[in-house]
């Protein structure tokens, strides 16, 4: 070989080094949202596993919501995530990202190469990140991923759980529908039929006095839970401090969605405080997985069967204080004979006149219903029973419960969703999830009062009582 050829094939090499190392997205944030010691990482990393209170799922997980706050604030919440997925076999893990440092329109895409932290280079799915670019239009920039945090912050635990896994980094730039709905049909488009994981990177509010950011979060919890993407959008694009990564976690629950029926489990949730920052300014951390959801759809019940269930709780009631009769019935409606748990409410001009009912699903819902009408009015011992002529101011409300659910991390309660019953010993109490929104509760006061009612000292959820949370219909 010539000498000429030889220098051409020598800075022909020289300039693929040069650009492959361009390609590999250097890390930005080691030494400050975490370690850059590759072991100190490592064991870092596996301590938040083993400390996480989920265990591996054998469920298909079709997304992850999980934090990108330092670690020590925000890692133990996201191995709550992180920790379904140890085993499981993917090829490629998208994560979204919000952009923290540089506003621009739509998202930006990052084509090839890698992104490189302490634990190792973590190579680009080249192929399925120019797919999603041909389909959604949105291309690369590189200044969206120099200095961002938001998708590096979770490339050390994908490597620790998913070694030989590829990824495509999205960096999404300033909240629109449009941007949103862009990517959520682009990844519909794209992932099916692969093996593919989707992680929308986000905080929740940021910077505010803990209460008020613990109630807000809740209730941003809630939208999410139930899917209200289009709530979601327009409180986003508003600028309300709910999440700074709430564009792509709005993309995630419509590509969950356009792939079918869906549900969603939230994990973990925790704020800055909880791991030693001031209460004055905390920031909000959420880990959260989306399945498919089961074929068997929530129990329900139509405006009829809830008109003809308050019609049987009164005429029990009026049967029972005039007569002391129990009425024979038998409704039409197949649903009115599922078993199900069920309270009865009782008021007298606003005022709680009588409320008991049975949490166990033991009789049909309608015998359920006769039977809890007739102890709210007679049997209540904080209460005498219910004279004949009070009947007429009577109010009547009725909740069917779903089965109750033990949990061990009391931030996956949602105040307006759930209901809480508590337990330790033969000392039990319950209420219901109208309760504390009535009385203008935080989570922690909804607790307490629990607890109370139970007859155990106020903060016994903190110590050994066990927590059970259900959903109810409620209706009056």
């Amino acid at each position: 070989m010539g000498k000429k050829a030889l220098l051409i094939l020598l800075l022909l090499s020289l300039c693929f080094s040069f650009s492959l190392s361009q390609e590999i997205r250097k890390p930005v944030v080691a030494g400050m949202f975490y370690t850059k010691n590759a072991e100190t990482l490592s064991r870092q990393i596996d301590s938040f596993l083993q400390n996480a209170k989920t265990s591996p799922s054998s469920e298909n997980i079709v997304a992850l919501i999980a934090p990108h706050a330092g670690y020590a604030y925000s890692g133990q919440v996201a191995a709550s995530a992180y920790r379904l997925i140890q085993g499981r076999d993917y090829d490629t893990v998208v994560v979204i990202g919000p952009s923290h440092r540089l506003r621009f329109n739509g998202c930006s895409i990052y084509p090839r190469g890698g992104y490189e932290t302490p634990l190792g280079i973590a190579k680009i799915d080249e192929s399925l990140a120019s797919e999603l670019s041909k389909v959604s239009g949105f291309k690369y920039i590189s200044q969206a991923h120099r200095e961002e945090h938001s998708v590096e912050v979770q490339i050390p635990f994908i490597q620790k759980l998913l070694p030989q896994v590829k990824i495509v980094p999205i960096v999404m730039g300033i909240t629109s529908k449009e941007t949103i709905t862009t990517l959520a049909n682009a990844l519909a488009t794209v992932l099916p039929g692969k093996k593919a994981l989707v992680i929308a990177s986000t905080d929740m509010s940021h910077f505010l006095p803990k209460k008020r950011a613990n109630d807000i979060d809740s209730r941003t919890i809630s939208h999410i839970q139930s899917f209200n993407t289009s709530v979601l959008i327009r409180m986003l694009e508003q600028g309300e401090n709910i999440m700074c990564g709430g564009g792509p976690v709005v993309s995630t629950l419509l590509y969950a969605q356009k792939r079918g029926d869906t549900k969603i489990e939230i994990l973990h949730y925790a704020d800055s405080s909880d791991f030693g920052s001031s209460e004055s300014r905390v920031v909000g951390y959420l880990s959260a997985a989306i399945y498919p959801g089961s074929s068997q759809s929530k129990f329900s019940l139509s405006p009829e069967e809830k008109k003809e269930l308050l019609q049987l709780a009164r005429f029990s009631i009026t049967q029972f204080v005039q007569k002391n009769k129990v009425i024979n019935y038998r409704p039409e409606s197949p649903d009115l004979y599922s078993k199900m748990g069920a309270f009865v409410t009782l008021k007298k001009k606003g005022r709680l006149r009588g409320c008991i009912g049975f949490t166990e699903a033991a009789l049909p819902l309608y015998q359920t219903v006769i039977q809890a009408s007739i102890y709210a009015a007679c049997k209540d011992p904080r209460f005498p029973p219910v004279s004949a002529k009070e009947l007429k101011d009577i109010e009547v409300e009725i909740s069917v419960l779903s089965p109750l659910k033990k949990i061990r991390d009391p931030s996956l309660i949602t105040v307006g969703k759930h209901g809480l019953f508590i337990s330790k010993g033969d000392k039990k109490g319950l209420l219901l999830p109208q309760v504390p929104v009535e009385n203008l509760w935080s989570k922690e006061e909804f607790l307490q009062q629990a607890c109370l009612k139970a007859g155990l000292p106020r903060n016994a959820w903190k110590s050994g009582a066990d927590i059970y949370i259900f959903e109810a219909i409620v209706f009056h």
